[in-house]
C-alpha cells in the first residue's frame, strides 16, 4: 500500500477519477516480469483486507511453479487442495470443495 500523490500510478492502472480528482481504491499484484497477476478495485469507502490480498500473493507465487493447478477462494498456503482447471470442472467447482 502506498500513497500516489502526483496521481501517476492510479493513472496508470485506471483506478484515477479525473471528475473528482481522487483515485479509486487500487490493488495489484504484478510479477517481477511486470505481468499483472489480480487486480482488484474498490469503491473509495470500501475497506480492504490485507489477510485476502496476502493469500492472493502467495497464490500466485505458488501458480507460477504449478500453472495447471488453480487455488480456490479457501486456499490458504501450500499443501491445501488445489484445482485442476478443464471442461470437467465448468459449473462444479463448489462440488470439489
Amino acid at each position: 500500500m502506498g500513497a500516489d500523490r502526483n496521481t501517476v500510478v492510479s493513472r496508470l492502472f485506471g483506478v484515477y477519477n479525473e471528475d473528482n480528482g481522487l483515485p479509486l481504491r487500487g490493488t495489484f499484484i504484478v510479477s517481477p516480469e511486470g505481468k499483472l497477476m489480480s487486480a482488484e478495485v474498490a469503491f473509495y469507502n470500501a475497506g480492504r483486507n490485507v489477510d485476502e490480498l496476502l493469500r492472493k500473493f502467495k497464490a500466485n507465487l505458488y501458480l507460477s511453479k504449478h500453472p495447471k493447478e488453480g487455488c480456490p477462494s479457501k486456499w490458504k498456503d501450500e499443501g491445501d487442495k488445489t484445482l485442476t482447471p478443464g471442461p470437467q470442472m465448468v459449473g462444479r467447482v463448489a462440488d470439489s470443495m
